[in-house]
C-alpha cells in the first residue's frame, strides 16, 4: 500500500475511520455489560506493562517509510537479515537486526515491539503498547529531507501522535488514558542528524539557505521548532521523554569515503555542528523540565556514547569502526546504500556500522544498554530503567 503523503488529511480520516469501527464493535460489547477494561484483559492487553512511543528518524524507523513514495526505504534485503521477528526478512528498519527502539522496548518489558503508524494494522488495542512514528530521512526541519521526496518532519509526526491520542481517550476514556500516558509511557525523540545530512550541509538543497544563514542561526531554528515540538507532546499529556542528541556524523562510513580519509579520521565540520547543537539541545531540556510541570526530559548522550564505540571499538569485541558491513563503494564501503547488490561482511557483529549511515544491531546492543542502565557521562538526569519507575 502507498500512501501520497501530500493527502494527510485523507490519510488521517482513514485511520480515524478504522478505529471508530473498532470502537463501535465494542460499544456493542459494552451494552452486553462488559466494561472496557474487561474487555482490554479478554484481548491480553496488560496495561501495567506500559507503552512505548518513538519519533525519530532512519537511527529507530521500523517501517513507516514502506507505506510512502520515498527514495529513503529499507524493506529490501539484506536488511533485517538478523531481525528474529521477522525471520530474517526486510521489515524497513535500517540495519541488520533491532534499532536502539526496539532493545529498549524489550528492556522496558514491552510484549511487542512499538508499531509503525502507517502499517494497516495499526489500529484498536493494538495502539495501547506504543506507536512508532519515526520515519528514514525526517527531521526537526520540514525541508529536512527533500531529497527523498517524502517523509515524516516531527512537525507530522506530532500531527499523528495527536490521532493516537484521541484514540487512546476512545480505547480507555479519558481520565484513565490521561493517567496512562502520564505515569506509563515513555516518550522517545531521537532526531537532528538529518537536519545537518540531509538539509543544510546538502549544497543541492541547502545552498539558498546555507548563503543565508549561519551555522548559529540553522541551529537557533532547530532548538526553536523542537521546542515547539515537545512542548506540543507535553500538551497531549506526555510527561517522560528520553531525547537523543545528534551522534559524531562526521565518522560514519560515508563521510569518511566521500572526504577519503583514512581509518582514523572524521570529517570536522559535521561533527563541530552536532557539538554546537548538542549544547544548545541540553540547554533546551533543562529549560523545559524546569518550566513543563510534572515533565521529566531525559538527556542521551548519544555522541559521546557513539564515539566512545568508534575511537575503542575493540574493546567492545568490534573489528572496524570505519567501514560499513553491506554497501559499495570506496574504502570504506560508505557510497551505495545496502542492498540486494550490495557486498556484505560475514561478521556483522563485529562491523560498528551496518551500512554508510546506521550502526549494526551490536551497536545498538551496547548503545542501548548504557541508556537503560547507565551513568550520568550518557544519560541525565536518570537512565531509561529510573525514568520508567518515576
Amino acid at each position: 500500500m502507498v500512501v501520497d503523503l501530500r493527502r494527510r488529511k485523507g490519510w488521517s480520516d482513514w485511520k480515524i475511520s478504522i478505529s471508530q469501527t473498532a470502537l463501535s464493535r465494542e460499544n456493542i460489547l459494552s451494552q452486553t455489560a462488559l466494561s472496557r477494561e474487561n474487555i482490554l484483559l479478554d484481548d491480553d492487553i496488560d496495561l501495567t506493562r506500559g507503552a512505548s512511543f518513538i519519533f525519530g528518524d532512519s537511527l529507530v524507523d521500523a517501517g513507516n517509510n514502506n507505506y510512502m513514495q520515498t527514495l529513503s526505504r529499507a524493506n529490501i534485503p539484506p536488511n533485517g537479515i538478523d531481525f528474529q521477528a521477522s525471520g530474517g526478512n526486510p521489515t524497513g528498519r535500517f540495519t541488520n537486526g533491532r534499532t536502539i527502539g526496539d532493545i529498549v522496548g524489550e528492556e522496558l518489558g514491552m510484549p511487542r515491539y512499538a508499531m509503525p503508524f502507517l502499517a494497516p494494522n495499526t489500529t484498536g488495542k493494538t495502539i495501547l503498547y506504543g506507536v512508532n512514528y519515526a520515519s528514514g530521512g525526517g527531521g526537526i526541519m520540514n525541508a529536512t529531507g527533500r531529497i527523498f521526496v517524502n517523509r515524516l518532519s516531527m512537525d507530522i509526526q506530532v500531527d499523528y501522535f495527536n490521532i493516537t491520542r484521541k484514540q487512546i481517550d476512545k480505547l480507555l476514556g479519558p481520565s484513565k488514558a490521561r493517567e496512562y500516558l502520564h505515569k506509563q509511557s515513555i516518550f522517545s525523540v531521537t532526531v537532528g542528524s538529518n537536519d545537518f545530512l540531509n538539509n543544510y550541509l546538502l549544497p543541492v538543497v541547502s545552498m539558498g539557505a546555507r548563503i543565508t544563514q549561519s551555522p548559529d542561526a540553522f541551529v537557533d531554528d532547530m532548538i526553536n521548532h523542537l521546542r515547539g515540538q515537545l512542548t506540543r507532546l507535553y500538551q497531549l499529556d506526555a510527561r517522560k521523554f528520553i531525547v537523543g542528541n545528534v551522534g559524531p556524523i562526521g565518522c560514519i562510513p560515508y563521510q569518511k569515503t566521500i572526504n577519503q580519509l583514512s581509518e582514523g579520521e572524521c570529517v570536522a565540520l559535521p561533527n563541530k555542528l552536532a557539538l554546537q547543537y548538542n549544547a544548545r539541545l541540553k540547554d533546551l531540556l533543562h529549560e523545559l523540565n524546569e518550566n513543563l510541570e510534572g515533565a521529566t526530559f531525559v538527556h542521551a548522550n548519544v555522541y559521546d556514547l557513539v564515539m566512545e564505540l568508534i575511537t575503542n571499538y575493540s574493546k567492545y569485541g568490534f573489528t572496524t569502526a570505519s567501514k560499513a558491513c553491506c554497501g559499495n563503494g570506496g574504502q570504506f564501503a560508505g557510497i551505495i546504500p545496502c542492498g540486494p547488490t550490495s557486498s556484505m561482511c560475514s561478521d556483522r557483529d563485529k562491523h560498528v556500522f551496518w551500512d554508510p549511515y546506521h550502526p549494526s544491531e551490536a551497536a545498538n546492543l551496547i548503545i542501548a544498554k548504557q541508556l537503560m542502565d547507565g551513568d550520568t557521562r550518557y544519560i541525565s538526569p536518570v537512565n531509561i530503567r529510573q525514568l520508567r519507575d518515576l
